[in-house]
């Protein structure tokens, strides 16, 4: 069981590394293919930056950045795992750490991130991201929701040991 973890993560670089093979061998750099016209395109971009394509050649530091926090949050599922194990929480870092290794990938192998997911029905909205931004995000997004269910627990928890301290 300690190591179910690891299909989420393997599923992530999977899709991620998949999804950015097909582009790069069916897209012309900078092509832009409509999926739903005003709403999302495909759009083939090489990223040497950080998100939304920041910080621009800077791999190094990217690359030290995506393996300490890999490794650290690896260190902590294993070694925390009968204390901390929760599926919702597992799941949201095996998302974090699939994502990063999804563009650490990318950023050993080819020197920057192929990132070809452009949203355009947000007016303001001019970045464009790949498969393992997107589990990144949502991993972060479900740590969030773990944070704050766990809090609610605990609250509810504390409420409900009050009263039987008072009951008793």
């Amino acid at each position: 069981m300690r190591f179910l973890w690891l299909l989420p993560i393997l599923g992530v670089v999977s899709l991620d590394q998949i999804t950015k093979y097909l582009v790069a061998a069916n897209m012309r750099l900078h092509e832009s293919i409509p999926v739903l016209e005003g709403i999302l395109n495909l759009t083939y971009i090489h990223n040497k930056g950080a998100a939304m394509g920041m910080l621009q050649n800077n791999r190094w530091v990217f690359m030290i950045i995506s393996a300490l926090t890999v490794i650290g949050i690896s260190i902590i599922m294993f070694s925390q795992y009968k204390k901390y194990y929760n599926p919702l929480l597992y799941t949201a870092l095996s998302f974090i750490v699939g994502g990063g290794i999804g563009n650490m990938i990318d950023r050993v192998y080819l020197g920057y991130v192929i990132d070809f997911v452009d949203v355009r029905f947000i007016p303001f909205w001019k970045w464009i991201f790949n498969m393992a931004d997107i589990f990144v995000c949502v991993g972060c997004g479900l740590v969030i929701l773990y944070i704050i269910l766990d809090d609610i627990k605990a609250s509810k928890q504390k409420k409900a040991d009050g009263e039987s301290a008072i009951n008793s």
